[in-house]
């Protein structure tokens, strides 16, 4: 067992879901050409006025009491100074002294994270390096992003893991941000620090950066428990530092000295008067909280007799969650319900280009797919191709069946046909399987299925077969 106990706290930008900046009315679109979604205001030109964006001050709230925070009533805007290429101002809009809302908790399955503080702020540029210049895309200047700072609570990368996904899956239950790293909708720092089991005096922290996957945050840290360790056992002393992880080295390295606070000189931001967050609007975002991933996960457990693995798929995303319930009103078995959502149903969506956007196909028609397999209308195949057809079309299960010829043969006397004609064709499988041969039996019900253009329910196949042939 180690000696030391690992503390960690993250932080976390969360890119807003409104359709332009915080303080401008540039439109936010990620895939826009570079520089064209740019103004004087975003680039910072002399002069120039910002005004905050209403719907990201909503968005702001509705994360913030979702993540159980105390909201402050009257907040204000800072600068943050600092020079960075990416940052044509030279500062950029933030909180510090009075943040948005404090203190409130993210739960995990055996523990609550504590949050700090979450803040609004603007984003930065984005720097794209090349083997010998830089360019720079002013595109992502000024648009409106949420910080998220949990206390140093975390006791393990797996747990910075475990506390990523369940943030990103509560804001997007909320519909406040797509939270897609790859499109940089949501990034994280995370702070790290190391100290001998039983102190109460935390470590010198060492913040990391760069890591663009929760796999990523995850390895980073557990790359950097290792060097931190050795540092302490060897006796010397962690620096406080930032460093960038390296995807491709699999290991950390110094960025730069930390700075403190002060370094950054924050002061009012005079071009933005104080504001006053209203009880009417604090109780209207409550409105569209609903039910959290972490209690509908609870309730699933109560409710359904589905495996944990099953039960975290299905609350990954709220409208999958929601299609199987609804489902489940049209055909109650959850098992069944489940193993086609987890299984085909997702299969297909995963193809899509723009995955569950492009799903058409209602709860009621799915169910009845479900329903006529467990019956024995359609066999695994047949489903599969009603479920393909009707996914983006939503076309009548009914008329699927009918026009694509997939309903199952299953009446007895049509079957035994069949299996009259492939015993009277195959004299040496029937002759392998009196013999003892069971083998023999999967290749005469083959034929049989190939008789049938695979419409036959292999079990009664197999039944009428067994039954013949004695």
């Amino acid at each position: 067992m180690s000696e030391f106990e690992v503390v960690i706290g993250l932080e976390v930008h969360v890119q807003l879901a409104t359709s332009s900046k915080i303080f401008c009315s540039c439109p936010v679109e990620p895939e826009a050409p570079p520089n064209t979604n740019i103004c004087p205001i975003c680039c910072g030109y002399p002069g120039t006025l910002p005004v905050l964006n209403k719907k990201a001050l909503e968005l702001a709230i509705r994360i913030a009491l979702a993540l159980n925070c105390k909201i402050n009533k009257k907040i204000y805007f800072e600068r943050k100074n600092y020079f960075y290429p990416d940052l044509p101002k030279n500062y950029q809009i933030s909180q510090y002294r009075l943040p948005l809302a404090e203190e409130g908790f993210l739960p995990l399955e055996n523990k609550k994270i504590r949050i700090r503080r979450v803040h609004l702020e603007e984003d930065a540029g984005k720097l794209i390096h090349k083997e010998n210049y830089s360019l720079v895309d002013f595109n992502r200047c000024g648009i409106p992003l949420l910080e998220i700072v949990s206390y140093p609570d975390i006791n393990s990368p797996q747990e910075a893991f475990q506390y990523l996904n369940e943030l990103k899956r509560v804001i997007q239950y909320i519909e406040a941000s797509s939270c897609d790293m790859e499109k940089g909708t949501l990034r994280c720092d995370a702070n790290i620090s190391l100290r001998k089991k039983g102190e109460k005096e935390l470590g010198t922290k060492v913040e990391l950066k760069n890591m663009n996957t929760f796999k990523g945050v995850k390895e980073a840290l557990e790359y950097e428990v290792e060097r931190q360790k050795r540092i302490l056992q060897e006796s010397k002393k962690v620096v406080q530092e930032t460093r960038l992880w390296d995807e491709k080295k699999r290991k950390t390295f110094v960025m730069r000295k930390k700075e403190e606070a002060h370094d950054y000189r924050y002061f009012p931001e005079p071009d933005l008067v104080d504001f006053v967050i209203s009880e009417e609007m604090i109780e209207r975002e409550k409105e569209f909280i609903g039910e959290l991933p972490y209690l509908r996960r609870e309730r699933f457990k109560k409710s359904y007799s589905l495996s944990e693995k099953e039960i975290e798929i299905l609350i990954s995303q709220k409208r999958l969650a929601d299609f199987f319930e609804e489902s489940l009103k049209f055909f109650p078995q959850e098992k069944k319900i489940a193993n086609w959502i987890i299984g085909p149903f997702l299969e297909l969506v995963y193809r899509l280009e723009k995955g569950f956007d492009e799903v058409k196909i209602s709860p009621e028609n799915f169910a009845k797919i479900v329903e006529y397999f467990s019956q024995g209308k359609l066999n695994n195949l047949g489903a599969k191709k009603v479920l393909s057809l009707a996914l983006t079309t939503d076309e009548d299960i009914d008329k699927i069946i009918e026009k694509e010829g997939l309903g199952q043969v299953s009446q007895e006397e049509e079957l035994i046909k069949f299996i009259d004609e492939v015993i009277e064709e195959n004299p040496k499988p029937v002759s392998d399987y009196k013999q003892g041969k069971k083998t023999a039996l999967q290749f005469l019900i083959g034929q049989v299925m190939r008789k049938t253009r695979g419409k036959a329910n292999p079990k009664i196949v197999s039944s009428l077969l067994e039954r013949r042939l004695e």
